[in-house]
């Protein structure tokens, strides 16, 4: 198993009635310490980020929390929906909690998508952020909104229901079926934070199985690149070098006008990473946030 080099602690959080879990680390000198915050992706948990906080050479305090369903947080009541507006609310209340009045923001998938739109939601709180491969959907039309309500309301008819795992080894397995790139050591250790053992004996992955129901709302590219004008922190982009079929939407024409509402923005590419790159190369993203976040 994989032996973390800086252990983190854990605290909990009581947000808009939630308990929220949030977990943090401390890194070379707490005296000279600036703090910056990372957002996980979907289905996924704060733990996901040990890897590159293990790589880190600076002084930081690094906080990361479990997005609501997720992980060690708690889950709404007779919720079948997970809103972004929520996961934005959430994290200004969760700055808010930590006296962050700026934040050195930093977010993977989901969370770089979240990252996005709140910087340009709350520009000023926002001080500089990195988005690791939150690049956004494609684009969707107004005549597919129909179908999209259609298809949400047969799903939530048919229940959504997470599939669990004989033992911990099979959860880790099941882990590196999806990166292939993802150690043995890594893999387990992850595992352990993704899923927990059940009276049955069985293991099941920490989310609210709501997250696995379709989004019913279009995704608006109008809206975000609105959002995304408003922005005003500088912003690192962090791509991956194995994109595979995204590849070409990533470097088409209309992806890359989007881009150009974001005032200040530089981009990197990670060769031989895939979208889970903060595990695939921890010492380059950890070496791209600390170059970036203390400039």
């Amino acid at each position: 198993m994989y032996h973390a080099k800086i252990p983190s602690t854990s605290r909990f959080l009581t947000l808009r009635g939630l308990q929220y879990h949030v977990r943090e680390w401390l890194v070379g000198d707490p005296a000279k310490a600036r703090t910056m915050v990372l957002l996980h992706g979907w289905m996924d948990v704060s733990a996901s980020f040990q890897f590159v906080v293990d790589q880190l050479q600076g002084d930081w305090r690094v906080v990361a929390p479990d997005w609501r369903g997720f992980g060690l947080s708690g889950k709404p009541e007779g919720y079948d929906t997970y809103w972004f507006p929520d996961y934005l609310a959430d994290l200004e209340l969760l700055l808010d909690a930590l006296g962050l009045e700026q934040v050195l923001l930093v977010g993977h998938s989901m969370g770089g998508n979240v990252a996005m739109l709140y910087s340009g939601v709350a520009p000023a709180r926002v001080a500089r952020l990195v988005n690791l491969e939150g690049l956004g959907l494609r684009e969707n039309h107004p005549r597919q909104a129909a179908g999209r309500y259609r298809h949400y309301i047969d799903q939530i008819k048919q229940g959504a229901r997470l599939k669990t795992y004989a033992s911990l080894a099979e959860v880790a397995q099941r882990l590196q079926s999806n990166n292939p790139r993802l150690a043995a050591d890594q893999a387990l250790f992850l595992a352990g934070h993704w899923a927990s053992e059940q009276a049955d004996g069985r293991w099941a992955v920490r989310a609210d199985p709501a997250h696995k129901l379709p989004n019913p709302v279009l995704y608006r590219v109008e809206e975000v690149v609105g959002i995304w004008r408003r922005i005003s922190a500088p912003v690192l982009m962090v791509v991956a070098g194995d994109q595979g079929e995204r590849a070409a939407f990533l470097a088409s024409e209309g992806y890359q006008r989007r881009l150009l509402a974001v005032a200040d923005l530089r981009v990197e590419t990670v060769p031989d990473a895939g979208h889970m790159m903060h595990h695939d190369r921890p010492g380059v993203i950890a070496s791209l946030l600390e170059t970036f976040l203390r400039s």
